[in-house]
This record gives structure tokens, sequence and C-alpha cells, in this order.
């Protein structure tokens, strides 16, 4: 069966091959495998090393001359921009709701392109001028922009989130028998006992905090095996016998 990837990653003269191989990472890494370069340093894209496992990202990448060319069949043009200063005459969301339209036009008949701007300069008012909209990625304003292979990831990670995915959980580990944390009271206070801990006067009321405390940590069988040896051990050590 053959996949259809509607998305097209569009990186606008990307400067550095770390960068370059880091993008095909993710996008292997989140199943996603257009690439296209609009006019590249030739030496970077060649250079580009760091796409472990994703090799064949980097070698069906198609090359454009320009963004116009690059996004020619694409229905849904979205540009990416840390904002700045600059007035960008364009619609502008946050990534969250961002994500959510351009998941619902991956599935609509023409592909949707998401660019990137190159790492020292950004995407420019010319570039963004065949957007339809802007996305931004929340970030300190101190900090300026996101470096592009991290920026990149976060964008499609944002794409194949799923809320229904995420509200999934693991299966709790069993907790401990009522014996075994019974067990584990009757050690403790045994060595509390043997410590000098417990006050003969108050014993019998710090006797019922404890067995308390015992049964609030939620202890799981594992650790409530672990436990007993730990007590067992110390109690050995201290030349004691455990209590019975």
């Amino acid at each position: 069966m053959v996949v259809i990837d509607p998305l097209r990653i569009v990186l606008v003269t990307p400067r550095n091959p770390l960068n370059i191989g880091a993008v095909a990472r993710a996008m292997s890494n989140f199943g996603f495998t257009q690439l296209r370069l609009v006019n590249p340093y030739d030496v970077a894209f060649k250079e580009a090393r760091s796409a472990v496992n994703a090799h064949y990202v980097l070698e069906n990448a198609e090359i454009f001359a320009t963004v116009a060319e690059a996004v020619a069949d694409c229905g849904l043009v979205t540009g990416t921009t840390s904002v700045g200063h600059r007035d960008l005459h364009l619609p502008l969301y946050r990534l969250e709701p961002a994500g959510e339209i351009i998941r619902e036009n991956l599935s609509a008949e023409k592909p949707v392109a998401l660019l990137f701007g190159s790492e020292k300069f950004g995407l420019s008012n010319e570039d963004m001028s065949h957007c339809h909209w802007l996305l931004r990625i929340p970030s300190r304003e101190e900090h300026g922009s996101i470096n592009l292979g991290q920026a990149v990831a976060i964008c499609l990670y944002e794409l194949r989130r799923s809320s229904q995915a995420a509200a999934q959980r693991f299966a709790p580990a069993p907790t401990a028998s009522a014996e075994e944390l019974e067990r584990i009271t009757s050690l403790l206070l045994h060595l509390l006992n043997h410590s000098g801990y417990l006050n003969p006067t108050t014993a019998e009321s710090s006797e019922l905090k404890i067995r308390r405390l015992v049964r609030r940590l939620g202890l799981p069988a594992t650790d409530a095996v672990t436990w007993l040896g730990i007590f067992r051990q110390i109690l050995w050590k201290l030349g004691k016998t455990e209590s019975p």
C-alpha cells in the first residue's frame, strides 16, 4: 500500500548542513517524507550529515529556484515566523490552532506547504507573500527565533499530536496487599523501637500514625518486596530478629 504524504516541508535558503540533516531526521521521526529546498547553499545540502536513518528524505528532496515554484501545487501555504518587529500583513496563529487547521487541510486534494526561512534571516516579506497565513511557535521573546531543526520538529509533533492518544495512560502497577503493608509496618515499628524513636508513653498513638503513613504511600507490590528486604537487612545488621 502506497502512503501519500500530503505535507511539503519547504526550507528557504537553508545554510547549515546540520540543520538540514536535523530537519530530515525530524520528518522521518514523525512520518513525513516530502522535503523541498529553495535555493539552498549547495555545500550545506551536500554535506548534511545528521540525518540518521533519514537519508531517504534527503535523497528524494526536491530543489527549486523560487518559493513560487516550490509551492505551486499546494492548496494551502503556511509560513513560520518569530514575528519580531515586522508588520506582517497576514493572519498570525499560535502553533496549536495552526496545527489544527493544517491537519484539517491534509486530507484535501492538494498538498499543504509549511515554509521555514533561513537560519540567519527567517522568511523574507517576499517569501511570506506566497503564504495564506503564518504561524508562530510560542517562545520567549527575549530569545528570538528557534533553531531550524528544532522548529520543524516542534511543528511536526503538533501535527501528529492526538489529544485522544495523549489521554491514554499506562495501566497502574499492582499495589501492595494489606498483608504486605502490615508486614512492612511491623518491621518498621520493630526498627523504630530498637532505634529509640518510639516513646513508650506515646507508642500506641505513634503506631497508629505509622500504620496510616505506610498506607498513604500507595506502594506498588514490587516496591513492597524491596522495602521488606531493606528492613530485614537492617535488622540483621543490628543483630535483631524479625518481629513475629
